[in-house]
């Protein structure tokens, strides 16, 4: 291999090869640092006196199935100006790596087509050592997201296996990414996303969250001029729980074995939208019967559909005529689930019809969610915590291919 390959082939600069051995599996490649490039590590003077040499191996990206070895006495000296004796650096190495810049940036680029396990079979290098050039790599580009253009956020828990251990990820909607992934799913797991914010004076116009008390409480606190929007797919999930809380209490109370036969196993039913109830299966037919046994029953689960109505309105002013209508049909229904859940409606209000003001919601943080849900489970989980939150701050830009 003459110098000139060298540079080209792995950016070897201010180098002279000197002969190249083949020993099993590897090809060494010996070089040597160019007369009149030496410099002192810590002021670069050239006034230098030799103390001998370190012989060092750094590894290559590889070549037609061998491993390529970089040979490389390192000159120790002794400089005259600052009077300190220390090795030289390394011009194509950073310091304390085993291998070169070019091995580094080869696994980059094999780590957007191949697992970690895959590159450290095909470089013969251990798990770590990939492991290792990526978590340096994602540190430097993603472990402080900017915050000052941020304008409409989601924020949102996300549950990390068994043992309910949460994380509160906080999206950027307008460009997708992560920007701040918190320990838990109370205040304080916001706290040092909050601080952040002020110390880059972000103007956020509104976030968008569930009904959940402590993100309420947390925007609150500290961004006094943001508009809380509360999530749709949310309000209509809480609606959910109460109208099957609702059945089964119909059930329960129902003497009649027919009324019984008819409401058991209609729950799914029930919280499924009428356009994706399966007629192979009977279920369309199954819901009427249910529902013209029971009135109670009925007019919960058409109020439900009416309510879905709400963001489909025209404007503002439609949206609020309709919602307090809806509001007082729910409070003279003589149903206490509609009632109740009437109150809460009448109480959050502006929120809910802050969607005609920023149209957002956490569905693209739900999406981002299950992307982390199915990162951790290829992966079969991470043992190291900051190498898995770094990795989420890079998710957006992941591409997901089947390999292999």
């Amino acid at each position: 291999m003459s110098t000139s390959l060298l540079y080209h082939a792995l950016n070897i600069v201010g180098y002279r090869h000197q002969r190249t051995e083949f020993a099993g599996r590897e090809i060494i490649f010996t070089v040597k640092q160019a007369p009149g490039t030496l410099r002192c590590p810590r002021c670069g003077s050239r006034d230098l006196i030799k103390r001998g040499a370190v012989e060092r191996r750094f590894r290559a990206p590889c070549f037609a199935f061998k491993q390529v070895v970089i040979k490389l006495a390192v000159q120790r000296v002794q400089c005259l100006t600052c009077r300190v004796v220390r090795q030289v650096k390394v011009g194509f190495a950073d310091e304390n790596k085993r291998f070169i810049r070019q091995f580094e940036r080869y696994v980059l680029e094999l780590s957007q087509q191949m697992t970690i396990q895959d590159i450290a079979r095909h470089l013969c290098v251990s798990w770590d050592v990939i492991k290792d050039i990526q978590k340096r790599y994602l540190g430097l580009k993603f472990a402080k997201p900017k915050l000052g253009r941020l304008r409409c956020i989601a924020i949102d828990e996300i549950a990390l296996g068994r043992g309910y251990q949460f994380v509160t990820v906080v999206l950027d909607l307008a460009s997708g990414a992560v920007v701040f992934v918190g320990e838990g799913k109370n205040v304080k797991s916001l706290e040092p996303f909050f601080k952040r914010v002020n110390k880059s004076r972000a103007r956020i116009e509104a976030v968008a969250i569930d009904m959940s008390n402590a993100y309420i409480e947390a925007v609150k606190r500290h961004l006094h001029q943001a508009v809380i929007v509360f999530d749709h797919f949310h309000v209509i999930k809480l609606y959910n729980d109460k109208l099957t809380a609702l059945r089964r209490d119909l059930y329960r109370e129902a003497t009649d074995l027919l009324k019984k036969r008819v409401l058991k196993g209609t729950r799914w039913l029930l919280v499924k939208n009428p356009e994706n109830l399966e007629d192979r299966r009977n279920e369309r037919q199954r819901l009427t019967e249910a529902l013209a046994l029971n009135k109670p029953l009925a007019i919960a689960y058409y109020m439900k559909e009416d309510l879905r109505l709400m963001w489909k309105q025209a404007d503002k002013p439609s949206a609020i005529t309709f919602l307090e209508d809806w509001i007082s049909r729910a409070q003279t229904s003589g149903i206490r689930m509609l009632k109740d859940f009437a109150k809460t409606l009448e109480f959050f209000k502006s929120n809910l019809l802050a969607w005609y003001d920023y149209p957002i919601s956490t569905g693209p943080l739900e999406a981002t969610n299950n992307k982390i849900k199915t990162m951790q489970r290829q992966a079969y989980g991470f043992r190291d915590r900051e190498f898995f939150v770094l990795k989420i701050y890079a998710l957006h830009l992941t591409k997901y291919a089947l390999v292999g």
